[in-house]
């Protein structure tokens, strides 16, 4: 009997600890919700931006012609992804990572209520380049951070970025939603049943808002669920003292892992080219070409984005249950390069199913009375959803894991430089919509994503052994 007993204690005892190597630390959540508000304000501006400039002044708008606005969203969206080179080396060496987030959050709060502030071309530009600024010291430190939060081969990480990615999203999801109503309906002029001048200025007055409410959050909670991680700098610079050692070469193994990120960083610019269509020429399609109707109410071209991160916010928890089961199966987990590859594939899926809104308007129609069911706009968003969960958070995971510490939240800066060129690429290519037709750039993509997954399968076993 008393054999038995103490057998149930230490069965107990090991399931006790089993669940508890389980559960992630309470700075994950907070993590998110800071993350969630952060991309709030970004997505909620992004959101509103093409239609903003496109939209004649009279009606709140800045009247900009479309293959301009093409050109400032891409180089918009390109340098937010640009400037966290230079704010993950400021935090490496200097500020820490807490420090530099609050000092992107406070400039962040200050892009959008100058945009906010004046319907013009230099508050837009100000507002714009203040959103930049403080991107770069925000988005590369709090990913870095949420990987400090786990030993070195915990099995958890790739799942905890899947959830901390599921905070990025619900700030993607809600922001259009709220934007985008407040600027089309809520505070739209509507006269004879239509509208007159739209609501922009309020949709990114709610965004600075978002940014304050996720920076207040961050600052009253960070000391009590991270402790002492972010708050100095990992490379500590001092006056009068030997640079090799201070900054020691790097391993053959710490090579051998930054090349790997290095690689793959390049790889993925074709997958955030595809993707970023989003914003630009599938918006613009949306707009024109897609039947939005929905029992004679017409759905908000704003709308659609939320699509992409409700999908995420569906589908994380599983996908992230289905990593973590994989990593401790015996067979093991898929290879970070076998899922960047599906995902990638997966884009090039989605894309010819806008091929097939194309060829049922009968190509590239220019009549806009004729429209495509939106169906196959929910299906895009649908497989580029899931390519972006089998490609986004595991690449954060794959940085954190293999990046040296001294060079951390620089070589995250890195893999978001990724997206940097990608952006540029998509808002230029989008611009050529007009001259090549949606079928061509439709199906082009499409080919290319599908192509690049298919080659970097080929090169997973190389790859792989280089990482280890």
């Amino acid at each position: 009997m008393e054999l038995k007993k103490e057998n149930d204690v230490m069965i107990n005892e090991v399931l006790s600890n089993e669940t508890k190597k389980m559960k992630h630390p309470p700075g994950l959540y907070m993590l998110f919700m800071t993350e969630m508000w952060e991309r709030f304000s970004y997505y909620g501006m992004r959101a509103l931006l093409v239609m903003y400039l496109t939209t004649e002044f009279i009606k709140g708008g800045l009247g900009v012609d479309k293959a301009s606005a093409m050109g400032i969203y891409a180089n918009f969206t390109g340098l937010v992804y640009l400037t966290p080179l230079l704010g993950g080396y400021l935090s490496d060496r200097y500020l820490g990572q807490r420090k530099a987030i609050t000092i992107g959050g406070i400039i962040i709060a200050l892009g959008q209520f100058t945009l906010f502030s004046n319907q013009s071309l230099a508050a837009l530009y100000i507002g714009l380049f203040l959103l930049i600024i403080g991107n770069g010291f925000f988005k590369p430190n709090i990913s870095t951070i949420v990987g400090h939060l786990y030993p070195e081969g915990d099995k958890r990480k790739d799942s905890a970025f899947t959830i901390f990615y599921m905070g990025i999203n619900t700030g993607s999801f809600l922001a259009p939603l709220i934007c985008g109503t407040l600027a089309e309906k809520t505070m739209a002029t509507v006269q004879g049943g239509e509208i007159i001048h739209y609501g922009y200025r309020y949709g990114f007055l709610v965004a600075g808002i978002g940014m304050v409410l996720g920076q207040i959050l961050f600052n009253a909670l960070s000391n009590k669920y991270l402790g002492d991680i972010g708050k100095s700098p990992v490379v500590k610079v001092k006056n009068n003292t030997n640079t090799k050692a201070q900054y020691p070469p790097l391993t053959k193994k710490e090579k051998h892992r930054t090349t790997v990120i290095l690689i793959l960083t390049a790889f993925v610019i074709i997958f955030w080219t595809g993707f970023e269509q989003a914003g630009s020429s599938l918006t613009i399609y949306t707009q024109d070409y897609i039947n939005r109707s929905v029992g004679g109410w017409e759905v908000p071209v704003s709308w659609f984005q939320s699509l992409n991160p409700l999908f995420i916010v569906t589908f994380g928890i599983p996908v992230s249950k289905l990593w973590y089961k994989l990593a401790s199966s015996k067979r093991g987990d898929l290879s970070i390069p076998q899922k960047m590859a599906i995902g990638s594939i997966m884009l090039g899926f989605g894309f010819l199913l806008m091929v097939c809104a194309v060829m049922q308007r009968g190509g590239n129609v220019e009549d806009t009375a004729v429209k495509a069911s939106m169906i196959w706009l929910v299906g895009t968003y649908f497989l580029h959803t899931m390519g972006e969960l089998c490609l986004s958070p595991v690449g954060l995971s794959m940085v954190s894991s293999l990046a040296p510490a001294k060079l951390a939240s620089f070589l995250m800066g890195v893999w978001l430089l990724s997206s940097f060129v990608a952006n540029e690429i998509a808002g230029h290519l989008a611009g050529y919509v007009e001259i090549l037709g949606h079928l061509q750039i439709f199906s082009g993509i499409a080919v290319v994503s599908i192509i690049m997954g298919l080659i970097l399968l080929t090169f997973n076993k190389k790859l792989v052994a280089m990482m280890e």
